[in-house]
């Protein structure tokens, strides 16, 4: 099939690449010139594991190309996903469909056929409903059906879970459609992956949903962290005891700094107000925005209280600067709310991060960037690590201590068996461990 994917961002750029790996033509638009001429040249703009080879085999294999032209791409395709952003809009936290919706207005032009039109971007109940009003306003001639189909991709992890997914859903109103989304997706029933239809608001509150749940799950066992420490507990022992019941299950019950990303905070936020302006307010997701922001923040307190408040003029080296490992994206990293805490108390920051140093230099101040964990670590008053990279699970921990002025590890992700620190002589923090120093929440320090 002849598939054209609107965007070149993380969605559509994998997918589309994946999409070329199945056998499809592909050509992925983008109104970003430089973009297109970097993938052009076999450039990749964001970081993603064997995205690169991914690419490079399916444009030499002629399945993917890419150009800034829409109305070209999109005269000749079968199918067309529109897979833009849909950031958070400022001032009342709903998702922003501008991108979404000028897609629309382009593409409408450019029909040429039956054709069928795929929402692949995150986008609130009825999305599709306004999508489908507009192009059949700005082209009433036109001929074409309207589908949902939400990703479910783990940055890190997204090639393997388009190939190889949990679920594919698809949300219809027009019948038409099915053939062409079933042609779409026939190299998966190798795999016998569920292909779920359905209708095409439910489909968009699945993404939601799922979104929403998991966000949930990772507030819950933070919380549950905080009780440990409280009550002389293990978290990681509380959360393998739930884990090991299938109805709960052990995946996003890792304790750590909080969640954020390209996905789980505009996901909660924009449900939260879907459900609001519905008057169907989600309690327990309005619970979980409001707990996760404040756990960014009490995090770098954690860590002033691992320094016993001696903060200012000092050097903590922070470790790990992405919302987590194998990306370099950072929005709504942890990181971000933890090195600011740590700066308004007055310390300075050196830092490393295998892949996200460029993208974060553009989001901090006064940051130092290092070549490596042992550089960040050097004339140190503490370590904190951040992100569980994997070049952070091994660290010579003798050499660290080496390295720093104080002998105090702060892991926020607990990668690290306290033992095993505490032989090399340093001084360990952890997450919902028995002993950890005591830290208020917001609405105590309020």
């Amino acid at each position: 099939m002849r598939i054209v994917m609107i965007g070149s961002g993380y969605v559509g750029l994998v997918s589309g690449a994946c999409f070329a790996d199945f056998g499809h033509h592909v050509t992925c638009v983008d109104k970003d010139a430089n973009k297109i001429a970097r993938l052009r040249a076999g450039g990749i703009p964001i970081y993603e594991p064997g995205l690169d080879d991914l690419v490079a085999r399916n444009v030499a294999a002629g399945n993917l190309d890419f150009t800034t032209d829409l109305s070209d791409a999109v005269g000749a395709a079968d199918v067309v996903f529109i897979a833009v952003g849909t950031p958070s809009r400022r001032g009342d936290g709903h998702a922003d469909l501008s991108y979404v919706h000028g897609a629309a207005r382009e593409i409408a032009a450019a029909l040429d056929g039956f054709t069928v039109v795929v929402t692949k971007s995150t986008v609130p109940v009825g999305t599709g409903d306004e999508v489908e009003r507009i192009l059949r306003e700005c082209n009433p001639a036109a001929d074409f059906a309207v589908a949902s189909n939400p990703e479910f991709l783990r940055e890190g992890a997204a090639i393997e879970d388009f190939k190889r997914p949990d679920r594919v859903v698809i949300g219809i109103e027009d019948p038409r459609a099915r053939p062409s989304m079933e042609e779409v997706y026939r190299p998966l029933s190798l795999n016998k992956a569920p292909i779920v239809f359905t209708s095409r608001r439910t489909s968009e509150l699945i993404k939601y949903a799922a979104n929403a749940f998991l966000a949930m799950k990772i507030t819950y066992i933070n919380e549950m962290a905080d009780l440990c420490e409280h009550v002389g507990a293990d978290v990681q022992e509380v959360a393998r005891g739930i884990g090991l019941d299938n109805r709960i299950g052990a995946k996003f019950l890792n304790a750590g700094p909080g969640y954020g990303g390209s996905c789980f905070p505009k996901d909660t936020l924009a449900l939260m107000k879907t459900a609001q302006d519905h008057d169907a307010p989600l309690r327990l997701i309005e619970a979980t925005v409001a707990v996760n922001e404040q756990r960014k923040r009490a995090m770098g307190r954690k860590v002033i209280a691992a320094m016993e408040g001696q903060v200012r003029g000092r050097t903590v080296a922070i470790l790990g600067l992405t919302f987590k490992p194998n990306t370099d994206d950072m929005r709504d990293a942890p990181s971000i709310a933890i090195i600011q805490a740590l700066q308004d108390a007055g310390a300075r920051i050196r830092a490393f991060d295998p892949e996200g140093m460029s993208a974060a230099d553009l989001m901090l101040r006064d940051v130092e960037y290092a070549s490596s964990p042992y550089e960040a670590a050097e004339g140190a008053a503490a370590t904190v690590i951040v992100t569980e990279w994997d070049a952070f699970r091994a660290l010579d921990l003798s050499r660290l201590k080496a390295a720093m002025a104080e002998p105090v590890l702060v892991d926020l992700r607990n990668i690290y068996p306290p033992s095993h620190v505490e032989e090399a002589g340093l001084t360990y923090v952890g997450i919902g461990r028995p002993g950890e120093p005591e830290v208020r929440n917001e609405r105590q320090a309020a």
